[in-house]
C-alpha cells in the first residue's frame, strides 16, 4: 500500500483474549480438565445441562480470575451474579454458555507495553468476566460428516477484554504479550496460543486522522499465533483503507483469517452491536467475593514481571536489555533474584544467566526447573572468577560443564581438583617470567628497540610454562616490569 495512502488514517484495535484456567475439573462441575483424553470421555450430565442437574461454582475459577485483575491492576467486582449466553452451535451441549454480563469480575484495568517507538503505553482493560468453553468440532481428512468432542466443553475461561487503545499491529502484539507473561507467571493458564490455551479475537476500525468518531469495527478470529495475530490486523488495515479510498463502506461483520494466504473472508454480518441474547442464570446464587477472602488472594500473589523489572533496573543496576531477559520467563527471573541472594556481582550473575546458563537450556530443550545446579553454585563460579582464581574462559569453558556433568561438586572443588586454579604468586611467575625472557634474548632486545607488539608472543610463552594457569593480569604487569628494568 502506498504510504502517502496509509499515513491518512488511524487504525483503532481492541483485543479479546480467552485463557484457560489451569484447573483440574470444570468450572461448573467436577468433570475433569485433563487434556489429551478419549473424546467425550470427561463428560457428566452436569456438563450435558441434563434435566435436573445444577452447576456449581469452582472456587479456584474465581480466584484466578481475581489474581488476573489484581495484576492488571483492575476494579474487583464484590457481588457478581451469573448469565447464560444463548446461541446455537453443534458442539455447545447446553445450548447456552454460563458467563458473566452486567458484573464482571474484573474492570477498569489496564496494563503498560511498549508502542511501536518503545516508549511506554497504558492499555486500557474494560473487563474480565469468568465463562466456560464450548466442546470442539473436529473434521476428519476425507470425511464429509462433522464430529463433536465434548470434553472441553464446561472447562473455566477468563475473556480479558481490552479498551480501544491499540493503534498498530506491533502494540497489539506486545499487549498480547505482557497477557501471556501475566497468566503463567500467576500460574492460571500456560498460554499457549498455538494450543489453544491462550486465544484472541481482534477487533478492527480505522478512521482518517482527527476524526471524531471511530470507523465500523471488524471481528477478526481463527488466529493461532501472535504472529498470525499481528499479520491478520496487518491486512485488514489495508483492506479497510482500501475500501474507504475506493468510496465503499466498511461492514460490520466477523471475518476469518487464513494464515496460508494471509488474508481475511467474511464469515458473517453482525446486525447489531451485540450478536448474544443474555439474561441471569437461574441455577446459580449470586457470588459474593468477601473482603477476607480478597486480601486472602492478594497476600499469595507471586511477584509479578513489571514489579521484577524495576527491582533489577534499580536495585540490580542491571541495563533495561537485561531486565527484560530475565523476566521474560518466571522461572528464570526466580533462578535470577535467588542467586543474587549470594553474589553481589549481579551484571555477572545476569551475563551467566542470558549466556551460559540459557544455552545449556536452549541446548537441550529444558526448562529452568530441569537446570542441575542450584543458584547458589552459579553465584561460587563467579565469586572463583571475581577472587582471581580463574579466568572467566576457563570457568565457562572447563568449570561449568564439569559442574553439569557432576551436579553435587562445589567450583573450588572442581578448581583444584581438575587443576584450574591460576597461579598468581608473584615470587613463583618472576621465576618463569626470567626463564621465558633468557631463552629469547633476541625478542628482548627488539622490545627493548620499541617492538611493544612482542608482549603478546611472552604471555603466550608464560602461558606455556604456566600451561595456562597464570593469573593474566599478574603475569602481564610482572612481564612488563621485568622488560622495563
Amino acid at each position: 500500500m502506498d504510504k502517502a495512502i496509509r499515513d491518512k488514517y488511524q487504525a483503532v484495535i481492541g483485543l479479546e483474549v480467552h485463557a484457560q484456567l489451569l484447573t483440574e475439573s470444570k468450572a461448573y462441575s467436577s468433570d475433569s480438565t485433563e487434556y489429551g483424553m478419549l473424546p467425550n470421555t470427561n463428560l457428566s450430565v452436569i456438563t450435558l445441562a441434563h434435566p435436573g442437574t445444577l452447576p456449581r461454582v469452582n472456587k479456584k475459577v474465581v480466584e484466578m480470575a481475581v489474581k488476573m485483575g489484581i495484576a492488571t491492576h483492575s476494579d474487583i467486582t464484590r457481588y457478581n451474579v451469573y448469565a447464560r449466553k444463548n446461541y446455537f452451535y453443534p458442539d455447545l451441549p447446553k445450548g447456552y454458555q454460563i458467563t458473566q454480563d452486567k458484573t464482571p469480575v474484573c474492570t477498569n484495568g489496564h496494563l503498560m507495553v511498549k508502542d511501536t517507538e518503545g516508549n511506554d503505553k497504558r492499555i486500557g482493560i474494560t473487563r474480565i468476566h469468568m465463562e466456560e468453553d464450548a466442546g470442539k468440532s473436529m473434521h476428519l481428512p476425507g470425511e464429509v460428516e462433522t464430529l463433536v468432542d465434548l470434553n472441553r466443553a464446561g472447562v473455566p475461561l477468563i475473556e480479558i477484554v481490552s479498551e480501544p487503545d491499540i493503534r498498530d499491529s506491533v502494540e497489539a502484539y506486545n499487549y498480547l504479550t505482557e497477557i501471556r507473561r501475566l497468566v503463567r507467571y500467576l500460574e492460571i493458564c500456560d498460554g499457549n496460543m498455538e494450543e489453544g490455551s491462550l486465544r484472541c479475537d481482534a477487533n478492527v476500525s480505522v478512521m482518517l486522522k482527527g476524526a471524531p468518531l471511530y470507523g465500523t469495527k471488524v471481528e477478526v478470529k481463527n488466529m493461532n499465533s501472535f504472529r498470525n495475530v499481528q499479520r491478520a490486523i496487518e491486512h485488514e488495515i489495508e483492506r479497510q483503507i482500501m475500501v474507504l479510498e475506493n468510496g465503499g463502506k466498511v461492514e460490520g461483520e466477523t471475518r476469518g483469517f487464513d494464515a496460508n494466504t494471509g488474508t481475511t473472508t467474511s464469515q458473517r454480518s453482525k446486525e447489531t452491536l451485540n450478536d448474544y441474547r443474555y439474561f441471569p442464570e437461574p441455577d446459580l446464587p449470586p457470588l459474593i467475593i468477601e473482603h477476607e477472602w480478597l486480601e486472602g488472594i492478594k497476600a499469595n500473589m507471586p511477584s509479578l514481571p513489571q514489579e521484577l523489572y524495576k527491582r533489577f533496573v534499580e536495585e540490580y543496576g542491571l541495563p533495561e536489555y537485561d531486565a527484560a531477559v530475565l523476566t521474560d520467563a518466571k522461572e528464570i527471573a526466580l533462578y535470577f533474584e535467588e542467586l543474587c541472594k549470594h553474589t553481589t556481582n549481579y551484571k555477572a550473575a545476569s551475563n551467566w544467566m542470558m549466556g551460559a546458563v540459557k544455552s545449556y537450556l536452549n541446548e537441550l530443550q529444558l526448562h529452568m526447573h530441569d537446570f542441575p545446579l542450584a543458584p547458589v553454585q552459579i553465584a561460587q563460579i563467579i565469586a572463583l572468577v571475581d577472587e582471581n582464581k580463574v579466568s572467566h574462559s576457563v570457568a565457562s569453558k572447563k568449570i561449568f560443564p564439569y559442574m553439569l556433568e557432576h551436579p553435587k561438586t562445589t567450583a573450588q572443588q572442581v578448581a583444584e581438583e581438575q587443576n584450574l586454579l591460576q597461579e598468581s604468586n608473584a615470587d613463583e611467575l618472576t621465576d618463569i617470567i626470567q626463564g621465558v625472557l633468557s631463552d629469547n634474548p633476541a625478542k628482548v632486545a627488539e622490545y627493548k628497540a620499541g617492538k611493544q607488539a612482542l608482549i603478546g608472543m611472552f604471555m603466550g610463552e608464560i602461558m606455556k610454562k604456566t600451561k595456562g594457569k597464570a593469573d593474566p593480569k599478574v603475569a602481564n604487569k610482572l612481564l612488563r616490569e621485568s622488560l622495563n628494568a
